[in-house]
């Protein structure tokens, strides 16, 4: 989009050709030493990079994050920290820290599109949260109205079975959940949507930190499951946003060809 923007512009003579070349100039990466930015990323994919922020120290990352922001997409860091969230606010005042997504937001500024309904996040427990909430997070940004359904792990299906009206409207699921993780499975049998599951780090020893639920989820009895990494609710936010805009794709790229 921001791609197709800059040429609109040096089509129509706002802007000229040698500063179109200026804003060009990172593409396709921009080096900081320790970090190449991969600009290009946007034009082949539509989205840009996503910041990992664990490793990463605070000044690191707040330098990332400035030289990412202001290119026609919001700045996501993930797995970010509070002091890693201060030193990128001294940089850029607006952007917003997300404490249970454990997520950093440096906002694109445009005042938000409309949004395209149909994605679904929902938890087998509490404790599954942080990772739901990182995947809501991240379907949001990419242009998702998201609907959450949280604690309704089989062990009291009765909770889960209430909310088949939701579970009827939905067009993507993202099911976070731990312990041996067969929410996924249950959820898939009631629906025609396609399920992303995300096992979770939740539980007591022998889920050995998430395994034994990718394991369940891995052998869902149920088609339909597709199995993310253990805790990627990032991962499972893009895809679902992914899977939402796809019918879209078409008519997006046919407006941006026809020049008007």
């Amino acid at each position: 989009a921001a791609l197709f923007s800059l040429l609109e512009r040096v089509q129509s003579g706002d802007v000229s050709v040698s500063d179109a070349a200026g804003e060009l100039r990172d593409l396709p990466y921009q080096d900081l030493g320790y970090a190449r930015l991969d600009h290009h990323r946007p034009i082949r994919t539509g989205w840009p990079e996503v910041v990992f922020g664990e490793g990463k120290t605070p000044e690191q990352i707040a330098g990332i994050v400035h030289a990412m922001a202001g290119r026609g997409f919001p700045v996501l860091v993930t797995r970010a920290s509070v002091r890693a969230f201060e030193a990128v606010k001294q940089l850029l005042p607006a952007a917003e820290f997300h404490r249970e997504a454990r997520c950093i937001v440096a906002p694109d500024g445009s005042g938000g599109a409309a949004k395209m309904a149909g994605a679904l996040v929902m938890t087998a427990g509490t404790a599954d949260a942080p990772v739901a909430e990182e995947a809501a997070l991240t379907a949001t940004l990419m242009g998702c109205d998201v609907t959450r359904i949280n604690d309704v792990g089989v062990a009291g299906l009765h909770r889960l079975l209430d909310q088949r009206d939701r579970l009827e409207e939905a067009r993507v699921i993202v099911v976070a959940a731990g312990m041996e993780g067969a929410l996924a499975s249950v959820v898939s049998g009631l629906v025609s949507a396609p399920v992303i599951a995300v096992p979770t780090s939740i539980g007591y020893g022998a889920s050995f930190d998430g395994i034994a639920a990718l394991l369940g989820m891995m052998n869902a009895c149920a088609p339909g499951v597709a199995v993310v990494n253990i805790d990627n609710g990032f991962g499972a936010g893009y895809l679902a946003a992914q899977i939402l805009h796809m019918p879209a794709r078409g008519e997006v790229a046919e407006d941006h060809v026809g020049g008007e």
